[in-house]
C-alpha cells in the first residue's frame, strides 16, 4: 500500500477514465471531442503504469520513463490531431468526423 491507498483503488479509477474515454471515442460527434477523449484513455493507462510500478518496482526508473513516453505521445498526438482538424474545417467548414467520409478534399 503506498500511503494506505491499495493498488485495486488505483486499478478502479483508471478503468473507469479509460471507459469514459471509450465511450467518448465511440459517441461523440466532434472531432475535437474525440481527440479529448482519445487522451482521457491515455491518462488511465499512465495511471496504471504508474501504480504498477510503484507497487511491483519502485526502485527502478522505468515505470516513469513509460509514463514519460506517453507524455510526449499525447502531446504529440494532440499536435497532429488538431492540425488535422484545423485543416479539415478550413475546406469543408465542419469537424464531424462522420461527414469526412474521402481523403480527397
Amino acid at each position: 500500500m503506498i500511503n494506505g491507498i491499495p493498488l485495486y483503488w488505483y486499478l478502479i479509477v483508471s478503468a473507469a477514465l479509460f471507459c469514459i474515454g471509450l465511450y467518448g471515442v465511440l459517441a461523440r460527434k466532434n472531432a475535437i471531442a474525440v481527440i479529448m477523449c482519445v487522451e482521457l484513455m491515455l491518462n488511465a493507462v499512465n495511471i496504471n503504469l504508474i501504480a504498477f510500478w510503484r507497487y511491483i518496482t519502485p526502485a527502478a526508473i522505468s515505470g516513469l520513463s513509460f509514463a514519460a513516453f506517453i507524455f510526449v505521445v499525447a502531446a504529440a498526438e494532440a499536435a497532429v490531431g488538431l492540425a488535422l482538424i484545423i485543416s479539415i474545417y478550413r475546406n469543408t467548414r465542419s469537424v464531424d468526423p462522420e461527414k469526412i467520409d474521402s481523403m480527397k478534399l
